[in-house]
């Protein structure tokens, strides 16, 4: 066993704290807690990405995978079954519906993901409603094809899947949309890698822009860029679930961080 995730998952849960709602100061974090991580609402999109799962769970397609990143911890052959990229990759159903909650309170039109494996996040992005657009960036071919096919199979129309690396992709999204209103960073996985799509995508952030960021504590690197992100000038509140950061840009609010236990 590594040490470094064990040792990283320690520090987390003796600096957390179970906020639910309690101890908050700020509305707008109040809100967010209360309304977003522990609401359980059990929306009608999540049945369709629950048989989405089932189905990449149970597939027997074998595909080549082009890792541009930092690669799998766990799957070191580029020949792999789709379900085993399914179980090492795709994002937990808790963090999954974060995201969608997060969309559905705050309205978010313009979203941006960076890393769409097999799609499942992507569902999560674009199910909340046909009123925004979603384009998520996938470097690997076959992987895209995956996703596609998912995306056309539950009838998705809002999402703009763009098979080419993250430097290539940005800069035509950015020539189509003014704002980045949520971001989900779910690739590469290395520090340099990130705080680069950090300050690209930053260029893009308005007031009320949702900054998410997948495995800041999947390496040394990955907290050194996390703590990066959240001292950045331009941040006001950062909230460190472990598995996921989240950052905002909020003038309005005064500068804080936040490590919720979740």
């Amino acid at each position: 066993m590594e040490l470094f995730p064990v040792k990283s998952y320690l520090e987390y849960l003796f600096k957390a704290r179970h906020y639910k709602g309690h101890g908050i100061h700020s509305p707008f974090m109040f809100e967010l807690v209360s309304d977003v991580l522990f609401d359980r609402h059990p929306y009608y999109a999540f049945d369709e990405i629950r048989r989405y799962r089932e189905k990449l769970k149970n597939s027997h397609q074998v595909i080549e995978v082009k890792d541009h990143g930092a690669g799998s911890h766990k799957l070191k052959s580029n020949i792999r079954k789709v379900s085993d990229i399914y179980r090492s990759s795709a994002i937990k159903k808790k963090y999954g519906e974060i995201l969608f909650r997060l969309i559905t309170r705050y309205k978010n039109k313009n979203i941006v993901e960076l890393g769409t494996s097999l799609g499942v996040s992507t569902m999560y992005l674009a199910l909340t409603g046909n009123s925004n657009i979603v384009y998520t960036i996938e470097g690997c071919p076959e992987t895209a094809a995956v996703a596609r096919a998912g995306f056309k199979n539950s009838g998705l129309k809002n999402v703009n899947l763009i098979n080419k690396t993250f430097e290539d992709a940005l800069p035509e999204i950015f020539k189509e949309i003014d704002t980045i209103d949520l971001l989900f960073v779910d690739g590469h996985h290395k520090k340099d890698a990130t705080l680069r799509y950090f300050e690209m995508c930053k260029q893009k952030a308005g007031n009320d822009s949702i900054f998410v960021f997948d495995d800041i504590h999947w390496s040394k690197g990955m907290e050194e860029a996390w703590e990066i992100i959240r001292n950045d000038d331009a941040v006001t509140i950062s909230a460190d679930l472990y598995q996921l950061g989240l950052i905002f840009f909020r003038k309005e609010c005064q500068k804080q961080h936040y490590i919720i236990r979740y």
